[in-house]
C-alpha cells in the first residue's frame, strides 16, 4: 500500500474515533503511534523509538520528552504529545524547547493527535525556533503537505534536504497567514498601496479609507472566487471523463429525422452534472470503505435525481445513494438488509463518517452476495 494509501486510511480511522479519545494515553496510543509506525519507525522497537526519552537538563532533573525518533542510536525527533484536540500554543511546548537544546535532535514536532508542528533551529543554532516551519493536519490536507510530510519518513529522511526547504516552507507559511489577515480585514498600509494610482492627488481620508477598504475586500473575495471556480472546472473535465466512463450504457436514442441533423452523444451525459459535493463524498465513501472493499471495485453513477455509488458498477449492489441535488439541502441514502433505503439529512459533506459503519455494513453484505454466487458457482 502507497504512502497515500495509508495516510488516507489512518486519517479515516481518526476522523470515527477522535470524539471518544479524551485523554493523552489515548491520543498517543490511537493517532499519535500510528503515524510514527507510517513514517517508518517502529514504535516497539527501542532502537528507533524510544518513549518517556529521560534527560538531566540544567537544575531540572528527569524531564521527559513523550517520543524521541532513533537513527543510528541517536535522536532525529522529538514528539511532544496533547491529548486530542488540544491546545498547542508555544507555551505548551517547554520541555520539547529543553530538550531539543540537550540533544542532537533537529527536529520538534509538537501534536495532538490531529496537527502536527515541526520545529527546528532556523533563527539561532541549537536553539528552537517559537515558530513552526511546516504543520500537518491529517484531517485537512493538501498534496504538496503529503509531500512534505513523506520528507520525515524513514526511507528517505535526509536532514540536509529538510532543513534546505525548512526555511521557504516557514517564510511561505508567514506569507501566506498576512495574506490570509488582509483578505478578511486589511490594514490601512495595505489600502493606501493598493488605492495610490487609484487616488491620484487626492488625500487619504477616512472617507476614502473606508470605502477603499470595501472596495479591497471585494477584489480579494471575487479574485478567489474566480480561481475557486477555475479550478473546479479544471477538476470537473477532468473527472467527467471517469463519471461517464463507468455508467452503464445510456438508453438507445431514437434516430433523427432525415431533416435533422443528430445530435452528439455527448450532449446526453451533458444533461447530468456531478457537482464538487458529490464528488468529495465519493472519495469520502471511497476512503471508508478501504478496510472492507478495494477502492477499484467502487464506482460513481450519476442520474437526475441522484448519484448513485455501486459496487462493482453493477445497478443491483447500491452501497449508497447521494441525494445532493438540492444545494440546501445535502441527505445520505443507505441500504439495510433487505435493499431499502434510508435517508439521512447531512449538515456537511463530512458528515458522512458518521456513518462509516453503515457502508462498511452494506458493503460488507453485498460482498457476502458475491462470496455466496461464487460457491453457487
Amino acid at each position: 500500500m502507497d504512502f497515500i494509501d495509508e495516510l488516507r486510511l489512518l486519517a479515516t480511522r481518526i476522523a470515527a474515533t477522535k470524539d471518544i479519545v479524551s485523554t493523552e494515553e489515548a491520543t498517543k496510543n490511537s493517532m499519535i503511534m500510528p503515524m510514527i509506525k507510517l513514517l517508518g519507525y517502529d514504535p516497539f522497537n527501542p532502537l528507533e523509538v524510544t518513549p518517556e526519552l529521560v534527560a538531566d537538563v540544567g537544575t531540572k532533573k528527569g524531564e521527559k520528552v513523550d517520543y524521541a525518533v532513533l537513527r543510528d542510536g541517536k535522536p532525529i525527533m522529538l514528539f511532544e504529545c496533547k491529548k486530542a484536540g488540544g491546545d498547542l500554543s508555544i507555551n505548551h511546548a517547554g520541555q520539547l524547547f529543553r530538550y531539543f537544546h540537550v540533544t542532537e535532535a533537529r527536529f520538534g514536532v509538537l501534536t495532538n493527535g490531529l496537527v502536527y508542528r515541526f520545529f527546528t533551529d532556523l533563527e539561532q543554532p541549537n536553539k528552537m525556533d517559537e515558530k513552526p516551519f511546516f504543520e500537518f493536519n491529517i484531517l485537512d490536507y493538501r498534496e504538496r503537505d503529503v509531500e512534505e510530510l513523506k520528507k520525515f519518513a524513514k526511507t528517505i529522511f535526509d536532514l540536509d534536504t529538510i532543513l534546505a526547504t525548512a526555511n521557504e516552507l516557514k517564510y511561505t507559511r508567514s506569507i501566506q497567514t498576512r495574506l490570509s489577515e488582509w483578505v478578511a480585514k486589511p490594514s490601512e498600509d495595505f489600502v493606501r498601496l493598493v488605492s495610490a494610482d487609484l487616488i491620484g492627488s487626492r488625500r487619504f481620508t477616512p472617507a476614502i479609507k473606508d470605502q477603499f477598504t470595501l472596495l479591497t475586500q471585494r477584489a480579494f473575495e471575487q479574485l478567489i472566487g474566480a480561481r475557486i471556480n477555475e479550478r473546479l472546472k479544471g477538476a470537473m473535465t477532468n473527472e467527467a471523463v471517469s463519471v461517464v466512463s463507468v455508467a452503464s450504457s445510456p438508453a438507445p436514442v431514437p434516430a433523427a429525422a432525415p431533416t435533422q441533423a443528430a445530435a452528439p452523444a455527448v450532449e446526453v451525459a451533458a444533461q447530468v452534472t456531478t457537482s464538487p459535493e458529490e464528488l468529495e463524498a465519493f472519495h469520502s465513501i471511497r476512503a471508508i470503505l478501504r478496510e472492507v472493499v478495494a477502492s477499484k471495485r467502487v464506482f460513481i453513477r450519476d442520474a437526475q435525481s441522484y448519484c448513485a455509488v455501486l459496487l462493482d458498477d453493477n445497478n443491483r449492489k447500491p452501497i449508497a445513494r447521494l441525494r445532493f441535488n438540492n444545494t440546501q439541502r445535502l441527505r445520505l441514502g443507505l441500504f439495510g438488509a433487505g435493499k431499502e433505503e434510508e435517508i439521512f439529512d447531512l449538515s456537511s459533506v463530512d458528515d458522512i463518517f458518521n456513518y462509516a459503519d453503515r457502508l462498511k455494513e452494506a458493503a460488507a453484505a453485498l460482498l457476502g452476495i458475491n462470496d455466496a454466487l461464487a460457491k453457487q458457482g
